[in-house]
């Protein structure tokens, strides 16, 4: 494994199931005194090579599905999990999101794992990347939502013209020149940084979820709906004063590890 991996046995355990064509359960329950088969070696040269897992085995897990991805895509983290988390817990007890709207989409992660959580909703997926927005495609059909979740290329809300009950957005928020792993670098530089101090995307996203709708006398959000927004472990405070600026109510989830992670954000 590389230098770097945290996990270096789960990494060969998976390399070697995906180079058997089996889940790793089977390999651990009676495939270990199988031959090498000829995969292998050539996984493990990616790995070696500092290519991530979730490239080299082609899916990720996030939330409750099961997501392909490819070097044109983000991956996917349990952190993000939180702006769905948020979201659950806003819409508990209550009727459910019916439209959803998922900013700088990447591989569709928040919009279909919100759209497993409530069936009735529908959603679009907005990103800049045609070769993203290729991959949620690919996996809203994966996962039989394909009829519920529209994908369509551009600048964050800019384009769109309808309300919605829930926003979701991860967007970048990496400060430039900042040191990452060479495994994140491997990862699309548009999705990852934001400006010398990393709140450029925050700069604009404000303004549009308060957007009015001409020519109805609407916003982007719904009155009764919420946007998750996530945010770098240290930024709440600025990105949350840019959005209160323009009269947002903010709170701040944090993830499971006690980190500033996603800012809820309401209409006053």
């Amino acid at each position: 494994m590389t230098e770097h991996s945290e996990t270096p046995r789960l990494d060969a355990e998976l390399l070697m199931a995906k180079a058997l064509a089996v889940p790793r359960e089977t390999l651990l329950l009676g495939r270990l005194d199988d031959l090498v088969p000829d995969g292998f070696e050539a996984l493990l040269a990616r790995r070696l090579g500092g290519e991530p897992m979730a490239y080299i085995l082609g899916s990720r897990a996030f939330w409750t599905i099961e997501l392909a991805v490819t070097p044109a895509v983000l991956i996917p983290r349990p952190d993000s999990e939180t702006l769905i988390e948020a979201a659950v817990g806003h819409f508990r007890g209550a009727t459910g999101p019916a439209r959803i709207l998922d900013l700088g989409t990447g591989s569709g992660a928040l919009l279909l794992a919100a759209l497993s959580e409530w069936p009735q909703a529908c959603g679009i997926g907005v990103d800049r990347s045609t070769d993203a927005l290729a991959v949620a495609r690919v996996n809203a059909a994966r996962l039989g939502m394909a009829e519920r979740a529209t994908f369509m290329r551009g600048d964050w809300a800019e384009a769109l013209a309808a309300q919605f009950d829930l926003i979701l957005c991860n967007p970048p928020y990496v400060e430039e020149g900042a040191t990452l792993s060479a495994e994140v670098m491997r990862e699309p530089h548009a999705a990852l940084f934001a400006g010398a101090d990393g709140l450029d995307a925050y700069r604009v996203l404000a303004p549009q979820v308060t957007r009015l709708l001409a020519p109805q006398v609407t916003r982007l959000l719904a009155p009764h709906g919420i946007a998750c927004v996530e945010v770098g472990s240290t930024q709440a405070p600025s990105a949350g004063a840019l959005f209160a600026a323009q009269g947002l109510a903010v709170d701040v989830k944090r993830d499971l590890s006690g980190h500033d992670r996603c800012l809820v954000l309401r209409l006053r």
